[in-house]
């Protein structure tokens, strides 16, 4: 499930910017196609698998967008995740559903627990559906996440957290790179969320940088590398991407 970086490349895909946020409305459908390799699958602060390649392919029309976002890890052990957005934009507000879906789950000790694709069972799937809402503002794009439905997860009574999550970031240029500063919190209890959170916690620290690297006169290859720090689980994490 990029703090946002996952969201950052649908959003690439879907011709809007991290997390989603601006889009300008065209005239004509457009379409887009893409992949990253990343060292490592960080999201929101979360280590959710090794080396992966993340395909994106995407579509629009007058600030309407429908995508797909996939991750899959080297190792035959990593989960592999297929999911489906579909977004309005215009000028700096956006708004979105997106569909995730993981091929399975952990289970107890090492196992794990393989989920169908086209299981819908209100307590039996793998699908988890969430709902956001953002604005970006040019120095700085803020964007409300909410499961509504799926398997989320739960407070501490077993009732549905509705599991939320609060998105800030942070666009500058130096030395000729282009930084992101990313910040996301944990507004309340849920399991959904490192584990458990028993209440409001910050989830993700994180510093991206990103640049154009030349193969060719004709050819270059973004790069990306970012830094991101969990004080909830005092986790640390340094990962490097390209994108293609």
């Amino acid at each position: 499930m990029t703090s946002n970086k996952k969201l950052g490349v649908m959003a690439t895909a879907l011709l809007i910017t991290l997390a989603p946020a601006t889009m300008t409305a065209q005239d004509k459908v457009e379409a887009s196609v893409g992949a990253d390799l990343v060292s490592g699958y960080i999201w929101r602060g979360q280590d959710l698998g090794g080396v992966s390649i993340q395909p994106a392919l995407g579509v629009s029309y007058k600030g309407f967008s429908l995508g797909a976002w996939g991750s899959v890890g080297l190792e035959s052990k990593d989960t592999k995740e297929f999911d489906l957005t579909l977004g309005y934009a215009t000028g700096g507000f956006s708004v979105s559903v997106t569909d995730y879906w993981f091929n399975k789950t952990a289970g107890e000790g090492d196992e794990f627990i393989t989920n169908k694709y086209f299981k819908y069972g209100a307590h039996s799937t793998a699908h988890v559906y969430e709902a956001q809402v953002g604005y970006d503002f040019g120095p700085l794009a803020v964007n409300w996440y909410t499961n509504f439905a799926g398997a989320d997860g739960v407070k501490e009574n077993g009732k549905r957290a509705y599991s939320s999550y609060l998105a800030l970031s942070a666009p500058f240029s130096l030395g000729g790179l282009d930084w992101a500063v990313d910040l996301g919190m944990v507004p309340w209890e849920t399991t959904f969320y490192n584990g458990y959170s028993s209440g409001f916690s910050v989830s993700d620290v994180s510093l991206a940088a990103s640049k154009e690297i030349k193969v060719t006169d004709s050819f270059s290859v973004p790069a990306f590398a970012k830094v991101t720090v969990n004080p909830r689980t005092e986790g640390a994490y340094f990962t490097f991407g390209l994108s293609f």
